[in-house]
């Protein structure tokens, strides 16, 4: 009898289970029977690493400001504890506070490569400016007390802190711990008092003695301190709350701002009563009677001048009567008064000077002004006080951003291009002077491509950004909504309120680099086609399209009422009939019943129109009303240069367009699309409306007959046929031939029987779902001045995130033009145009273009559906071809050429000869090589190959979300596909094999503006909006991550500190000069002892190490082991010349010695001894 050696079974049996889930694996990615050749793929998962890079944009909510006089550096605090740093244009830093608390001041140790930030958790934070990405050295938690108010003196360690108890703590920055010395708020102030003097608003010691401190209480109260004697020396009470306190240089006096608008200048040694009180915009009553109360003076600043008068610079202070007047900021300068209006309430302002004395003239030169949503800068020298050009780019949210492109390794001239016509639009009246906050260097910078950034924005407005190592620069400006008449009064708004604001915003943008060829989509369901061109014009009429897209069901479901439309003239036939464009919009307002009909949402101007040199408008295409029923918003767009075509769809259907002839080219429903059993057979329609009348130039979409009677007998069962197509979101549509009860069958809600009861109220329910979603409007966080952050973010299924119902329709959500197979039987790629659709079918649309020059203009582009290819999971989301050796082959361009200079005959020869241009590599391929479709949806990505439309990979990219953003980039040479998640997670996968690389869980989508905005671009480069002000961009790029240190710019610079100013002899003579304080001996351990461990908790931050390191790495490292070796060979020939001077003392000691000795003995014998 045989023996069976157990353990070699149960090897086995592990050995097959293995293999068995490693082939089922391969399967997922390698269906079986589609045995693909295999391409040597170059990206591996060490290619990859995801981490921020920059930040751009102005700092949202923002609620703190400083400045350091001598490193000319700026920092911001906002309101989700970010902290923004600028210095020169180009040199910008973002730090966050993990708590994510507001920041309510921050204060420079000036010269020293530090700041201090208080937030209103009550933390202290110190900050290392010294490495490109500052860190927190130290932190310090108070428990007991809420901090108010912060002030460092100039060169001092000693951080006094003041609270809401109205007490004064003393840290000491460099171990961040508190002292024992503490101001309590019942010594500060009068025995008499009986009431609490309130949160402390102020502290700041007296320019010329630094023992005195001034302690402003919000009640109104004043106290003078003397740190020294521990007592007040003088008290100052003013009947109005106090909000802000500056000193004179000379530190005689001080100014206060209070509650009513007034401002009240005291004495130091007059206490009862101020010397001189202003009201600067209250109205002067007659007999002598006080001003009217105006609107409090949140802060005033008092700066001296040595040739003239102080200027006097006050927040607020307005009155009460100037009900709508915009904030303003005043400027006090001797008997001159110049009130500044802002676009935006002021946040904080600082005055900057030329010294960082505070017991010198200050010699004010500028003013920083911190606006909700701006930062402006007021030259102070000059007549008029100009603002400054500011060259940071936070104009980013002038309009609110709708959506946004990113384009890498565009080509070398167009930056060049986009600049010398957006230098044009730059406005006049700026102040002469360079930009004053000039601090930091610039980073190396080790890329060598241009990006480019599109913001698309509310307004209607396209603005182009230089993206290029890091940076980020405006370079031109597009206003879409010139080519429309604009609403002059609120009557006078007939079409546009499907719309509740913004009609002109923009949702869509569609850009060919290398053609400059632009295309937009719009809210109110426009298209707009634009050409660049860097010579001025003038459009006579603009050239117009009208489209009639809906999906309307009304005239199959009353087939008694009406008679069944006719078919439709294909568009392919022998004598097609070009749309031409339009010169105005069409008369006809409304329909037979008083419904609006045939009426664009917005009307296009019928005057001369001036094109500045840049983009201009090329066509004006509109979708237009039908029945009562407004246009749908587009959700997909696309442009080609190469074949002159422009195509976009929505929820009902699709429309192409020729642009160079102005005429619909293809309009049909989405159920026209891929309805038909047998696909690859139907013939392209060009459908009308019946109830149109002849010679409307108006295109609809109806359905066609001959789709809906091919397999279907008798007008009720069309009827029934649609509506359960209808109800149940489309039916399941394959390749095969489909039998009519089949396909009738809704996935959902089993067999549709013709006698259903409830059949007639699904229909209805559809109805209405789809008249709702009809009503255009934006999101909220689109609309100004409102940002709701949708944390119950809800599924939607159109690839631009617009609010399309998952059970109404199936929208167009993918377009791609291309040279590739459009049937199995093609032996050659040609043109055509590659749908996807929100239910995940894809589609062929085949395109046979005229040849080139004057022949493209005459003959008509025949198009024709050729049907269903596959279907995905979830909504196509991107499309994109690979040819045989998995190369990305982009679509075809035409080169971009200056088309308003007048061609010689040589030329206009040459362009009669030409054909479209394609750079597509299948155009130099053999007819034996096949390509690749790769095909991102929501759910799974697909590559096909072709021309044999089997599936070689697949890859199911998420089962519990969905990807709200898929792009086909190129990295190291190589490519890949990139995907962002609703959970969170950012993925790449390589191609064609679609093998996973990389899978970080980096942002969960927390309202819509990520998900509008996030996109990948080529080298690894990315982006989203992160606040409605601020893009933030970052890297997958293992390269880009080890290269961003040497890229950041370094804010910190080596500066020597001014010399303090002269206390000239006399001063010196009499003691008038600035009175210096030990404060180490006054806050220092030994005289005021130990603090409560119980008020604050000291936590030493991440950065010490990272500090150390970096100061040891950088310059200022060096210059740190230069200046102490330096010290070190000081000591040492210190040590050395008193050795010396010990040495010579011995030796004259010694000789002096050895002298005596000889005298002693010189004239004795030797026997004498």
């Amino acid at each position: 009898m045989r023996k069976f050696n157990i353990r070699k079974v149960l090897d086995g049996l592990t050995a097959g289970s293995s293999s068995a889930s490693q082939q089922q694996q391969l399967q997922q990615q390698h269906p079986p029977g589609n045995r693909e050749p295999e391409i040597q793929e170059t990206l591996q998962s060490e290619h990859f690493q995801l981490c921020k890079t920059v930040r751009h944009g102005f700092p949202y909510q923002p609620s703190a400001l400083a400045f350091d006089p001598v490193q000319k550096i700026l920092a911001v605090g906002t309101q989700t504890g970010a902290l923004r740093l600028f210095g020169r244009p180009g040199v910008e830093c973002y730090c966050q506070h993990d708590s994510g608390a507001a920041v309510i001041q921050l204060q420079f140790l000036i010269n020293e490569g530090a700041l201090v930030s208080a937030l209103a958790d009550d933390t202290l934070h110190l900050w290392n400016l010294r490495q490109k990405r500052p860190a927190i050295l130290h932190s310090l938690k108070f428990c007991r007390e809420r901090v108010t108010f912060c002030h460092l003196p100039f060169q001092s360690k000693w951080l006094y802190v003041g609270t809401e108890r109205g007490n004064i703590h003393i840290v000491n920055v460099e171990s961040f711990t508190l002292s024992g010395y503490v101001i309590m708020w019942n010594k500060a102030i009068e025995l008499s008092s009986k009431s609490h003097p309130g949160p402390v608003v102020h502290i700041s010691d007296n320019p010329m003695d630094e023992g005195k401190l001034l302690i402003g209480f919000e009640s109104g109260t004043v106290v003078l301190w003397d740190l020294k004697s521990k007592k007040a020396d003088y008290r100052y009470t003013y009947d109005e709350a106090i909000h802000s306190v500056a000193w004179h240089h000379e530190g005689k006096q001080f100014i206060c701002s209070h509650s009513d608008g007034t401002l009240t200048i005291w004495n130091v040694r007059s206490p009862a009563k101020p010397v001189q009180t202003i009201t600067p915009h209250g109205k002067q009553l007659k007999d002598g009677k006080k001003p009217e109360p105006c609107k409090p003076i949140l802060k005033v600043e008092f700066k001296t001048t040595r040739p003239g008068e102080p200027f006097i610079i006050l927040s607020g202070g307005l009155s009460y009567d100037t009900v709508g007047r915009r904030p303003c900021l005043t400027v006090m300068h001797g008997k001159s008064t110049a009130v500044l209006e802002m676009d935006y309430s002021i946040v904080d302002f600082l005055t900057l000077c030329e010294t960082p004395y505070p017991n010198d003239f200050q010699e004010p030169y500028a003013v920083v002004v911190l606006l909700e949503k701006d930062l402006v800068l007021i030259d102070l020298a000059q007549n008029g006080y100009p603002i400054f050009e500011n060259p940071y780019p936070l104009s980013i949210h002038e309009s609110p951003v709708t959506c946004c492109e990113y384009f890498a390794d565009c080509p070398v001239d167009l930056i060049p291009a986009l600049y010398s016509v957006g230098a044009r639009q730059k406005r006049q009246g700026y102040s002469k002077k360079e930009w004053p906050i000039n601090g930091g260097n610039w980073g190396l910078g080790a890329q060598s491509y241009s990006e480019i950034i599109i913001t698309g924005h509310a307004d209607g407005s396209v603005k182009f950004w230089d993206a290029s190592a890091i940076n980020l620069q405006v370079l031109y400006k597009l206003k879409t909504s010139k080519v429309f008449e604009k609403s002059r009064n609120k009557d006078d708004k007939p079409n546009t309120d499907i719309v509740d604001e913004d009609p002109y915003a923009i949702q869509i943008i569609s850009w060919c680099p290398e053609s400059r060829m632009l295309c937009i989509a719009g809210v109110s369901a426009h298209v707009i086609i634009y050409r660049f061109s860097k010579q001025e014009v003038i459009t006579e009429v603009i050239p117009m399209l009208e489209v009639r897209l809906l999906y309307d069901i009304s005239d199959v479901e009353s087939p008694e009422g009406e008679q069944a439309p006719p078919l439709p003239t294909p568009v392919g036939s022998a004598n097609p009939q070009p749309v031409p464009p339009q010169s105005h919009p069409s008369t006809s307002s409304s329909s037979s019943d008083g419904l609006r009909d045939n009426v664009p949402c917005l009307k296009v101007k019928n005057s001369p129109l001036k094109q500045s040199p840049g983009y201009q408008t090329e066509l004006v295409i509109q979708l237009v009303w039908v029945s009562g029923e407004p246009p749908q918003q587009i959700t997909s767009l696309a442009v080609n240069s190469s074949y002159g075509l422009v195509v976009f769809g929505n929820c009902s259907g699709i429309a192409m367009v020729d642009y160079l002839q102005k005429a619909v080219l293809l309009n049909l429903g989405t159920i026209e699309l891929c309805g038909s059993s047998d696909p690859y057979r139907r013939e392209p329609r060009s459908p009308r409306k019946s109830r149109q009348p002849s010679g409307d130039l108006k295109e609809t979409a109806v359905f066609r007959d001959d789709v809906c009677r091919e397999n279907i007998s008798s007008r009720e069962e069309q009827v029934q046929w649609l509506r359960s197509s209808v109800t149940a979101g489309l039916c399941d549509i394959s390749e095969g031939t489909v039998a009519p009860e089949d396909r009738c069958k809704s996935p959902t809600s089993g067999s549709s029987s013709p006698h259903n009861s409830d059949d007639q109220q699904k229909v209805n329910n559809f109805i209405e779902k789809a008249k709702m979603s009809r009503k255009l409007s934006l999101p909220t966080d689109l609309k100004p001045d409102l940002d709701i952050k949708d944390n119950s973010f809800s599924r939607s299924r159109s690839s631009s995130v617009t609010s399309i119902d998952k059970e109404s329709r199936e929208a167009i959500s993918a377009l791609h033009f291309c040279e590739t197979f459009t049937r199995k039987a093609d032996s050659a790629p040609s043109p055509c145009l590659w749908v996807g659709t929100t239910l995940g079918t894809v589609l062929v649309i085949a395109l046979n273009l005229p040849p080139g020059g004057e022949q493209r203009l005459l003959q008509p582009v025949i198009v024709s559906p050729s049907g269903t290819i596959l279907r995905l999971k979830g909504a196509v989301l991107r499309m994109a071809f690979l040819d045989s050796t998995g190369c990305l082959m982009p679509p075809a361009y035409e080169s971009w050429k200056e088309h308003n200079v007048p061609e010689e005959k040589d030329e206009k020869e040459k362009l009669k000869k030409r054909r479209p241009v394609s750079v597509s590599p299948s155009s130099s391929q053999e007819i034996s090589e096949n390509q690749y479709a790769v095909i991102c949806s929501e759910k799974q990505a697909k590559v096909i190959s072709l021309p044999t439309q089997n599936c070689a990979y697949k890859q199911n990219i998420t089962e519990t979300s969905f990807v709200l953003r898929g792009d086909i980039v190129s990295l190291s040479n190589s490519i890949c596909l990139a995907c962002f998640c609703a959970n969170g997670h950012i993925m790449t996968f390589s191609l064609p094999s679609l093998r996973p690389l990389l899978d970080v869980y980096y942002l969960p989508l927390t309202n819509m503006r990520i998900a509008r905005t996030f996109c990948f671009t080529n080298n690894g480069q990315a982006l989203y909006l992160v606040s409605p002000t601020e893009i933030q961009r970052l890297t997958y790029s293992q390269e880009t991550c080890e290269n961003l240190q040497e890229m950041l710019g370094e804010l910190f610079t080596p500066v020597e500190t001014p010399e303090a100013p002269n206390r000239g002899f006399f001063k010196g003579l009499f003691g008038g000069g600035a009175q210096s304080l030990d404060r180490e001996e006054l806050f220092g351990e030994s005289s005021s002892g130990k603090a409560s461990r119980s008020l604050a908790q000291h936590i030493p931050g991440p950065g010490g190490i990272e500090g150390v390191k970096g100061a040891a790495s950088g310059v200022v490292g060096e210059l740190a082991r230069a200046r102490l070796a330096l010290d070190e060979r000081g000591q040492k020939l210190s040590d050395l010349e008193e050795r010396t001077a010990a040495m010579l003392s011995s030796a004259d000691s010694f000789s002096k010695h050895a002298h005596e000795m000889m005298l002693k003995y010189k004239d004795k014998k030797w026997y004498q001894f």
